[in-house]
């Protein structure tokens, strides 16, 4: 089992959702975040005085997946939010030792569905 956790642009997310769905992955977990990887925030202009701000808007989606979904996953989270400019936002894929469904007391793998 692996947690696949992507960082995107919000204005992407519509887009991700949809190519998760066509690739049959159907869980996911939504947050808005703040944050900035190498652009370091964004020149904004305010009565003519440049300000430079430091934490972007972004989604994080988290999605626990079986180890024959992590590649289907991470290829439509990289077709749905891909704009080719800096910004698109970051994959990680972490090791998930233990997923438990509360409803049924079902672990691992049946737990995720």
């Amino acid at each position: 089992m692996k947690l696949v956790i992507a960082i995107v642009q919000p204005h992407k997310l519509e887009d991700v959702k949809q190519e998760l769905y066509a690739a049959n992955v159907n869980l996911i977990t939504v947050s808005e975040v703040l944050g900035h990887g190498r652009q370091v925030g964004v020149d904004e202009y305010y009565r003519g005085v440049k300000e430079t701000g430091n934490l972007l808007r972004k989604v994080r989606l988290e999605i626990a997946v079986n180890e024959d979904f992590v590649e289907p996953t991470i290829k439509a989270i990289i077709k749905g939010a891909r704009t080719g400019k800096i910004g698109d936002g970051k994959i990680f894929v972490v090791d998930l030792p233990r997923c438990i469904r509360i409803r049924t007391g079902e672990e691992g793998s049946k737990a995720i569905g």
